[in-house]
């Protein structure tokens, strides 16, 4: 393990295992409740520790502060922990949706998003980068070895098309090879990808039955908790699923993030969550049909590939040769850009989603 990974602390049980090792010199401690750990924080030797937004009783902080430990206290009020050192769950975002999406946590992050950006609070704005910073350290090391390809696609893609059936098949037959699926989190095609990944370990038949029970709930408009909803009861019928990342926005906090990525990496800054899912891409990136944000993907990666400022060029296929090359054409300006670079030979057009699992595997093997 890495000698900074060993030093983090972020669960009671990775807590316990240090203290029974030794002092607690050097080790960073990161929102781990220790309400319930006075005994271990009174006898254990904690200086040049330093603890990020852990609740303790005064007493403990007082000894620890004593020994020299730095202690950055829980912020109270906040519906998110600034300091967090794992990622989220969709059982954790989607917390409370029986009561109505609304008193979910992800609601409520938005909510003081939407309130603490109006009001240009410095407080409120470092607090943001400082989450988005925890969140990019615990996404690196969830992936530490992962051969991870996005799936980038639109939001409007709805359950029960042939489109949103196609990504979900995408993802699965992605997952079945050993990569790791990583979208933008949310709805449309991004969840189809994530949903076919989840469904990768199970017999084909799940999938095709899952679509049906999503297809009653069509989009996350008008009602959240009923899309939210049928994803959960999906969950429940098939649990212990593929894992899958999805990586979402508090920005565009209207889209909801979905309930199939096993791991959720959500930011307040979009351009930190862009530049992160598409620089994590490293087996390849799939662009499905979509708009303007599906465009700025494409030549935000397409960027780094074009000066090869992460090494060497990673695989981009774009899928639906009409909607690329007529509808919104950035297939002919992404080849001009390739032409006689080293990311030439790394970009490929294909008519069909069933056709961009072979062309991203043909240029994963030059």
């Amino acid at each position: 393990m890495d000698q900074n990974t060993d030093r983090e602390i972020e669960t009671l049980d990775e807590f316990d295992r240090a203290v029974a090792r030794g002092p607690l010199g050097g080790h960073r401690i990161q929102a781990v409740d220790l309400t319930g750990r006075d005994a271990a924080l009174l006898a254990a030797d904690t200086a040049t520790a330093i603890f990020l937004g852990c609740p303790m009783s005064p007493e403990a902080e007082a000894k620890v502060r004593g020994d020299g430990a730095l202690v950055f206290p829980p912020v109270p009020g906040l519906p998110f922990a600034p300091y967090r050192g794992l990622l989220y769950s969709a059982e954790e975002l989607f917390k409370g949706l029986e009561g109505g999406y609304e008193e979910t946590p992800d609601a409520r992050a938005y909510a003081w998003f939407q309130q603490s950006k109006s009001d240009g609070d410095v407080f409120a704005s470092m607090l943001r980068s400082i989450h988005d910073d925890a969140i990019s350290d615990a996404l690196d090391e969830h992936l530490v070895g992962a051969q991870v390809v996005g799936v980038m696609g639109g939001h409007a893609m709805a359950r029960g098309t042939d489109a949103y059936a196609g990504a979900a098949r995408l993802g699965r037959t992605l997952a079945r090879t050993g990569l790791t699926v990583a979208t933008g989190g949310g709805p449309g095609a991004m969840e189809a990808a994530n949903l076919g990944a989840y469904a990768a370990p199970f017999r084909d038949a799940m999938l095709d039955e899952a679509l049906e029970l999503l297809a009653k709930a069509p989009s996350f408009t008008p009602s959240v908790s009923d899309w939210a909803g049928a994803a959960f009861e999906v969950r429940t019928r098939w649990p212990r699923g593929g894992d899958s990342v999805g990586i979402p926005t508090w920005f565009y906090g209207h889209e909801p993030p979905n309930a199939f990525a096993g791991h959720i990496a959500k930011y307040f800054a979009n351009a930190t969550r862009e530049d992160g899912l598409l620089a994590r891409s490293t087996a390849g990136v799939v662009f499905l049909p979509g708009a303007a944000g599906t465009v700025q993907e494409i030549f935000d990666n397409a960027t780094p590939n074009y000066y090869e400022s992460r090494g060497e060029p990673t695989p981009m296929v774009l899928v639906d040769r009409a909607h690329w090359t007529e509808k919104l054409p950035a297939w002919p300006l992404l080849q001009s850009l390739a032409k006689d670079r080293a990311m030439e030979s790394r970009i490929a057009l294909v008519d069909t989603v069933a056709e961009a699992p072979a062309a991203l595997a043909r240029m994963l093997d030059q």
